[in-house]
Protein backbone atom coordinates (compact mmCIF):
# COMPACT_ATOMS: atom_id res chain seq x y z
CA UNK A 1 0.00 0.00 0.00
CA UNK A 2 1.35 3.40 -0.99
CA UNK A 3 1.24 6.17 1.58
CA UNK A 4 0.87 9.86 0.97
CA UNK A 5 4.47 10.46 1.98
CA UNK A 6 5.75 8.00 -0.63
CA UNK A 7 3.55 9.54 -3.33
CA UNK A 8 4.73 13.03 -2.42
CA UNK A 9 8.33 11.88 -2.53
CA UNK A 10 7.96 10.31 -5.99
CA UNK A 11 6.18 13.34 -7.43
CA UNK A 12 8.74 15.65 -5.85
CA UNK A 13 11.62 13.90 -7.54
CA UNK A 14 9.78 13.80 -10.85
CA UNK A 15 9.27 17.56 -10.89
CA UNK A 16 12.82 18.56 -9.98
CA UNK A 17 14.81 19.97 -12.90
CA UNK A 18 17.82 18.06 -14.12
CA UNK A 19 21.18 19.39 -13.02
CA UNK A 20 23.03 18.03 -16.04
CA UNK A 21 21.02 20.07 -18.53
CA UNK A 22 23.14 22.62 -20.35
CA UNK A 23 22.46 26.22 -19.48
CA UNK A 24 23.23 27.64 -22.90
CA UNK A 25 20.47 29.80 -24.31
CA UNK A 26 18.92 28.31 -27.39
CA UNK A 27 19.11 30.23 -30.63
CA UNK A 28 15.79 31.53 -31.84
CA UNK A 29 14.58 29.99 -35.06
CA UNK A 30 13.83 32.38 -37.88
CA UNK A 31 10.13 32.59 -38.49
CA UNK A 32 9.20 31.70 -42.02
CA UNK A 33 5.79 32.10 -43.53
CA UNK A 34 3.96 28.81 -43.74
CA UNK A 35 3.75 27.06 -47.08
CA UNK A 36 0.05 27.94 -47.28
CA UNK A 37 0.90 31.61 -46.71
CA UNK A 38 3.32 31.50 -49.64
CA UNK A 39 0.65 30.03 -51.88
CA UNK A 40 -2.09 32.45 -50.83
CA UNK A 41 -2.05 35.61 -52.83
CA UNK A 42 -3.03 38.95 -51.37
CA UNK A 43 -5.69 39.37 -54.08
CA UNK A 44 -7.46 36.18 -53.02
CA UNK A 45 -11.09 36.86 -52.06
CA UNK A 46 -11.93 36.67 -48.39
CA UNK A 47 -14.60 34.21 -47.23
CA UNK A 48 -17.85 35.90 -46.21
CA UNK A 49 -19.19 35.69 -42.66
CA UNK A 50 -21.93 33.27 -41.67
CA UNK A 51 -25.54 34.23 -40.97
CA UNK A 52 -24.79 34.39 -37.26
CA UNK A 53 -22.18 37.12 -37.78
CA UNK A 54 -24.64 39.25 -39.76
CA UNK A 55 -27.07 38.82 -36.88
CA UNK A 56 -24.29 39.72 -34.44
CA UNK A 57 -23.71 43.04 -36.19
CA UNK A 58 -27.38 44.02 -35.85
CA UNK A 59 -27.74 42.64 -32.35
CA UNK A 60 -24.62 44.41 -31.08
CA UNK A 61 -25.98 47.81 -32.16
CA UNK A 62 -29.37 47.33 -30.49
CA UNK A 63 -27.89 45.69 -27.39
CA UNK A 64 -25.48 48.57 -26.81
CA UNK A 65 -28.30 51.11 -27.18
CA UNK A 66 -30.43 49.22 -24.65
CA UNK A 67 -27.51 48.50 -22.28
CA UNK A 68 -24.97 51.34 -22.55
CA UNK A 69 -23.20 50.30 -19.33
CA UNK A 70 -22.22 46.85 -20.72
CA UNK A 71 -18.87 47.22 -22.48
CA UNK A 72 -17.55 43.66 -22.32
CA UNK A 73 -17.56 41.84 -25.66
CA UNK A 74 -17.84 38.61 -23.70
CA UNK A 75 -21.18 39.68 -22.19
CA UNK A 76 -22.46 40.96 -25.53
CA UNK A 77 -21.44 37.71 -27.22
CA UNK A 78 -23.15 35.60 -24.57
CA UNK A 79 -26.37 37.58 -24.87
CA UNK A 80 -26.21 37.33 -28.65
CA UNK A 81 -25.67 33.58 -28.56
CA UNK A 82 -28.60 33.09 -26.22
CA UNK A 83 -30.84 35.22 -28.42
CA UNK A 84 -29.74 33.33 -31.57
CA UNK A 85 -30.57 29.99 -29.94
CA UNK A 86 -34.06 31.13 -28.96
CA UNK A 87 -34.91 32.67 -32.34
CA UNK A 88 -37.22 30.79 -34.67
CA UNK A 89 -36.12 29.81 -38.15
CA UNK A 90 -38.43 32.45 -39.68
CA UNK A 91 -36.58 35.16 -37.74
CA UNK A 92 -33.21 33.81 -38.88
CA UNK A 93 -34.17 33.59 -42.58
CA UNK A 94 -33.25 37.23 -43.26
CA UNK A 95 -29.70 36.61 -42.05
CA UNK A 96 -29.45 33.32 -43.95
CA UNK A 97 -30.51 35.17 -47.12
CA UNK A 98 -27.79 37.80 -46.67
CA UNK A 99 -25.20 35.09 -46.02
CA UNK A 100 -26.33 33.15 -49.11
CA UNK A 101 -26.01 36.25 -51.32
CA UNK A 102 -22.55 37.01 -49.98
CA UNK A 103 -21.52 33.38 -50.43
CA UNK A 104 -22.64 33.48 -54.09
CA UNK A 105 -20.62 36.67 -54.64
CA UNK A 106 -17.62 34.99 -53.01
CA UNK A 107 -17.96 31.92 -55.25
CA UNK A 108 -17.97 34.16 -58.36
CA UNK A 109 -14.96 36.13 -57.13
CA UNK A 110 -13.13 32.93 -56.24
CA UNK A 111 -13.80 31.45 -59.68
CA UNK A 112 -12.43 34.63 -61.29
CA UNK A 113 -9.39 34.51 -58.98
CA UNK A 114 -8.67 30.88 -59.88
CA UNK A 115 -9.04 31.68 -63.58
CA UNK A 116 -6.55 34.58 -63.27
CA UNK A 117 -4.15 32.43 -61.28
CA UNK A 118 -4.25 29.61 -63.84
CA UNK A 119 -3.82 31.99 -66.75
CA UNK A 120 -0.69 33.41 -65.14
CA UNK A 121 -1.94 36.93 -64.44
CA UNK A 122 -1.09 36.41 -60.78
CA UNK A 123 2.60 35.62 -60.70
CA UNK A 124 3.92 33.63 -57.77
CA UNK A 125 7.17 35.61 -57.66
CA UNK A 126 5.47 38.92 -56.93
CA UNK A 127 4.61 38.02 -53.33
CA UNK A 128 6.06 40.13 -50.53
CA UNK A 129 6.75 37.02 -48.46
CA UNK A 130 10.03 36.10 -50.10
Amino acid sequence: METRAKRAKTTETATKPRKDASKKPKAKAKSKPSSSAKNDHRDKPKKPPTAFFYFLEDFRKTFQQENPNVKSMRDIGKACGEKWKTMSFEEKVAYYDIATEKRAEFEKAMAAYIKRKESGELSEGSDDYE
